[in-house]
């Protein structure tokens, strides 16, 4: 098989409600940096809120849009999305996270482990089912700028799981064009793996549970994408997809990187983001996520765009 243009995951993006909410768990709970605050290219009276290591690098990136008050319903987890967000974490710190979370009072279910790896699941305020993962195959350095231990921190993401009405079109575009690797099955459950198979290189489909189909809005995922190493693969992929049968978007600027945009067969939307350039492109390292930035188009109506956007708590 030809290698794949894809090193890893990229980032993972969800509608979520309240702003100050998304901070205070994501930020100030799960010890995340947030690398950057900007606004939906859709609506910029509504945040992107950033997530990820101290860089945000591809792999470690979790992002969300805080749709409060602009009259998006709550949507329904089901099949045709992706049903959970995991993050990796050292094999030793679960019992950290159990007593971290229970002390905010948020609900930590044991799930049994999913192929040798123990995990534990929890919600995050939107309701977006969230899962750690522990292990010790993680060498990514995390972020330790929050009150959370290095030895116990979140390294980044780890996976995500797909849930699918029937897999075989999914697992065939997966294998066959994105270069991933059937890694590891049981009932229900395939586990897919790009460029190796260490966490932030996964992707689990579950599917025949019978689940409802899903429906976007407030507390579901909206895409995954996954990380490519510059603008000339992807366009190479595109054009790939494009003669499988799959409608592609145009290359769109994210300031950040550059994407794209698909469907997979089971209803999943899909990215392709590039590496480059990355979240100092705008701001230095050091102070990354503590001012609002806007893409150059968008300067003009700053103070118009500040004005709409909710209050949220200073940047300590």
């Amino acid at each position: 098989m030809e290698k794949s243009p894809i090193q890893s995951l990229h980032h993972v993006t969800a509608t979520v409600d309240d702003a100050t909410q998304d901070l205070d768990f994501y930020r100030d709970l799960l010890g995340l940096r947030l690398v950057k605050r900007t606004v939906n290219f859709d609506n910029h009276h509504v945040y992107h809120f950033y997530y990820g290591d101290e860089r945000g690098m591809p792999g470690t990136i979790w992002t969300t849009f805080p749709y409060k008050g602009h009259g998006v319903p709550v949507g329904q987890i089901g099949a045709g999305q992706i049903a959970v967000t995991s993050f990796s974490v050292p094999r030793d710190s679960l019992e950290f996270w159990r007593d971290r979370l229970g002390a905010r009072g948020v609900p930590v279910g044991e799930p049994a482990p999913t192929f040798g790896e123990e995990r534990i699941a929890f919600s995050d305020p939107s309701g977006l089912a969230m899962e750690l993962i522990a292990g010790d195959r993680d060498a990514r350095t995390p972020w330790t700028g929050a009150d959370v231990p290095s030895d116990d921190a979140i390294r980044g993401l780890h996976g995500v799981t797909l849930l699918l009405h029937r897999p075989d079109a999914t697992v065939r575009l997966m294998t066959e064009l994105l270069g991933f690797e059937r890694v590891s099955e049981t009932t229900g459950r395939i586990r897919l793996a790009v460029n190796g198979d260490e966490p932030g290189k996964l992707v689990d489909i579950v599917y025949g549970t019978g689940a409802r189909a899903a429906m976007n809005g407030l507390g579901t995922v909206h895409h995954v994408a996954m990380a490519v190493d510059g603008a000339e693969a992807q366009l190479t992929l595109r054009e790939r997809l494009i003669d499988y049968g799959l409608k592609v978007t145009e290359v769109l600027d994210r300031q950040y990187f550059q994407s794209i945009y698909f469907r997979e067969p089971g209803g999943v939307l899909f990215e392709v983001a590039t590496m480059q350039p990355g979240f100092t492109v705008d701001e230095p390292l050091t102070t990354l996520g503590r001012e609002l930035k806007l893409p150059p188009w968008e300067e003009p109506n700053r103070d118009e765009i500040e004005r709409g956007l909710p209050a949220i708590p200073a940047y300590v």
